[in-house]
């Protein structure tokens, strides 16, 4: 049996089972793999609205899904001079489900060959989708290009990076976010007998003395497997970025909503901290959902979230911080501040087993703050924007409004 025969597509989902690869061309090795489509849910309803939630990355509009290429390579090493991507594999939807392509340097002499299939694949596409692409892939292609005299213009596409994407989303809950750990905890699909990547150079260095070609049936396997689950890992994404309510775990949900903060995706973070703030991320969240306020100049609005969270005894002394700044220089009530100001000071003040630098430096800045606005109280003064002219008469600065003009003020 040759390896033809031998070798399998990455295992479906169900009862379904992608074809077996075929050999197509013969410069350098090439094998076709094709899946059905109903392993990709939701893969062709993809948008570029969407994806410019999930990313900062510029989206060609109107996006057809099946313009975007998802690539992987199995290297010689995991960087340097002598690198070299033996293997490449490019896959992406069809009207019929999902292709996958690779093409295997059988020696080194065969490498402009794989880099001339890897170019025209590329200039098909609008939108690349890697795994760690931005740091690893791509840079690595693009010397090899450099190396072999070739333009590597083809590599300029908007790249999507699933690595950074899910780190943004998963990483508060799960920590490390390889690959083979999302398949088995977020998708659900754990690998059986997969190929560990560590392994790989010393397949393939191994192949290249016996030219024993069953030696990269695994290998074969493993960026097929890779491949198609770029696809399913970026549309499963997308989904939770449309539903965050279909999220389980508060950490992830309050993720989401830092991340659309830095795509410049307000109102859907707002919803994703109202949504965290009912579980376990209660306190962050509402502190997010806050601060998000202010910064827009709804100070308002801000302020009734600290009071909430008051009321639900969430944030420690932020929100009685916080409350006392709005009551100061904002609605301009001296009274109202330094009380809320002394709650801040007893909350901090109550006994503990240790006691951090922060929470000194914290009780170090209310105490400033309310000797402040006992002088204010009783000199009858009129505050004028944010200014705190009478601070540091001791030769002090005042810790907490250097926090402020640091612009660190969610650090308290």
């Amino acid at each position: 049996m040759n390896l033809m025969d031998r070798i399998r597509a990455v295992g479906g989902t169900g009862n379904s089972r992608p074809s077996a690869p075929r050999e197509v061309s013969t410069d350098c090795r090439h094998f076709a793999v094709y899946r059905e489509a109903g392993e990709f849910p939701g893969a062709w309803d993809l948008t570029a609205e969407t994806l410019r939630m999930m990313s900062s990355r510029e989206i060609p509009e109107p996006l057809d899904p099946r313009k975007i290429l998802y690539l992987d390579t199995e290297t010689t090493g995991l960087g340097g001079s002598g690198t070299v991507a033996f293997l490449v594999g490019m896959g992406y939807l069809t009207d019929n489900g999902f292709e996958v392509h690779q093409f295997l340097m059988r020696d080194y002499p065969e490498e402009p060959f794989l880099l001339k299939h890897v170019a025209a694949g590329l200039e098909k596409f609008d939108v690349l989708c890697t795994f760690n692409g931005t740091t690893f892939d791509v840079p690595l292609l693009e010397s090899r290009f450099l190396m072999n005299r070739m333009d590597r213009g083809c590599l300029n596409l908007p790249h999507l990076d699933l690595l950074h994407m899910c780190r943004r989303l998963w990483k508060l809950r799960l920590g490390r976010c390889n690959l083979g750990r999302l398949e088995e905890v977020i998708l659900g699909k754990p690998r059986v007998d997969d190929l560990p990547g560590s392994e790989v150079p010393q397949r393939y260095f191994t192949y290249l003395k016996t030219k024993r070609m069953e030696l990269l049936e695994d290998i074969l396997k493993h960026n097929a497997q890779d491949i198609a689950s770029l696809c399913v890992l970026l549309n499963h994404m997308a989904d939770l970025y449309l539903h965050p309510e279909k999220i389980r775990f508060s950490e992830d949900v309050y993720s989401m909503g830092r991340a659309l903060e830095k795509t410049d995706h307000p109102e859907q973070a707002r919803h994703c901290y109202r949504l965290a703030r009912r579980g376990r991320m209660g306190s962050a969240a509402g502190t997010a959902l806050a601060m998000s306020y202010r910064r827009s100049g709804e100070k308002d609005a801000a302020a009734e979230i600290w009071r909430e969270m008051v009321r639900e005894r969430k944030g420690g002394a932020v929100p009685y911080i916080e409350l006392a700044k709005y009551e100061e220089h904002t609605r301009r009530n001296i009274a109202a501040a330094l009380e809320w100001t002394e709650k801040a000071l007893m909350l901090v003040s109550e006994p503990a087993l240790r006691e951090d630098a922060a929470v000194q430096e914290t009780k170090n800045g209310l105490q400033y703050r309310r000797q402040r606005l006992l002088r204010k109280k009783a000199e009858g003064a009129v505050i004028h924007g944010d200014s705190d002219s009478d601070e540091g008469q001791q030769g002090h600065e005042d810790p907490e409004k250097r926090r402020e003009r640091a612009g660190s003020a969610e650090a308290l």
